[in-house]
């Protein structure tokens, strides 16, 4: 018990930290804001909560598993809002709030809702041309920035290229939204803002995001591999195509199904540039929440949830093969 000091410290530490914390936090998000200072309850809730957490920070630190207990709570706080959502699909009544029996009639209502249904296709379709166009563009752009870095502008092309990811979805909807009518009244295309509005919306913001994963990937390659192939006689276009890009292969998927995520979740830059003849899948169920939770949405998101595991397992099996495949060529080389 050398390290009791020690540990006591850190406990005297989590405890002051997490009172001060959750003290300034309820003041915050409280309506009553600073008057809530005169509520004693607040204090005595604030103590409980910081007394039990410190406790187990404590007993992790003496039995030595906090690491497993931070992954554990981090784990909790990612997973078990879906495991809730997963079992209230299967709950009978209509109400959230209420527990009536287990049944499955909300996935046999699910399967005659062609609204929603409509709403799945569109959103994945957009999806999958958002991710593809964006994946290509991306991959110019990481390989104009990562190989041909002495160029006019460099600096200023890189900046722009990743300066979706640090604006707003609002700011850039918006602006998105003035391009298009502004295309319309001097192009007269696009006429109607619909599905292929939202595809180029998508393909904008997601290019950002996959820009940066290949970029990452790109810099680490080495280097002399592909400037031994020019040497061998091969033209620029053969080494990208044959030396590059197998290389950066697992950066091309983990890059296409971020992109596929982000434009598949996306509802505020989809609610500006699109009318009411395209209703994608969030927007569909951002406006049924208005109005209630639908048990059947609760079942599409199961459904949706567990094909998404699917492809992310098997895709995390491809990558991490491929990897080690990678790791074996290099080591034999």
């Amino acid at each position: 018990m050398n390290d009791l000091p020690v540990i006591l410290r850190s406990s005297v530490i989590v405890f002051i930290s997490l009172l001060l914390g959750s003290l300034v936090l309820s003041i915050l998000i409280s309506s009553a804001g600073l008057n809530l200072l005169s509520d004693m309850s607040l204090y005595v809730n604030c103590l409980i909560f910081s007394f039990i957490v410190t406790v187990i920070v404590t007993l992790s630190l003496i039995f030595r598993c906090l690491k497993g207990l931070i992954l554990l709570v981090v784990f909790s706080f990612l997973y078990i809002p879906m495991i809730i959502l997963i079992v209230y699909s299967f709950n009978s009544s209509r109400l959230v709030t209420v527990w009536a029996e287990f049944s499955t009639k909300w996935y046999f209502e699910l399967m005659h809702n062609e609204e929603l249904f409509k709403a799945v296709g569109l959103s994945l379709a957009i999806a999958a041309c958002a991710a593809t166009f964006a994946t290509i563009l991306g991959t110019l752009a990481s390989y104009a920035v990562v190989r041909f870095k002495r160029f006019k502008g460099a600096n200023l092309f890189s900046f722009m290229t990743t300066a979706p990811l640090v604006m707003p979805d609002i700011i850039t909807g918006l602006a998105l939204l003035l391009l298009f009518v502004g295309m319309g009244q001097i192009l007269g295309w696009p006429k109607d803002r619909g599905a292929i509005t939202i595809w180029m919306a998508h393909t904008t913001f997601c290019m950002a995001y996959v820009t940066v994963v290949i970029s990452a990937r790109l810099r680490e390659l080495d280097k002399s591999i592909e400037e031994a192939a020019l040497d061998l006689g091969a033209n620029p276009l053969k080494v990208f195509f044959i030396i590059t890009l197998p290389m950066i292969a697992p950066a091309l998927v983990s890059g296409w199904l971020l992109a596929f995520t982000l434009s598949l979740d996306d509802v505020v830059i989809a609610n500006f540039v699109t009318g009411p003849g395209a209703m994608t899948l969030p927007k569909l169920i951002f406006s049924k929440v208005k109005l209630g939770v639908d048990p059947q949405v609760n079942a599409l998101a199961t459904i949706i949830l567990l094909i998404v595991g699917i492809i992310g397992f098997i895709s995390w099996l491809w990558m991490r093969q491929a990897e080690r495949r990678r790791i074996n060529e290099t080591r034999m080389h």
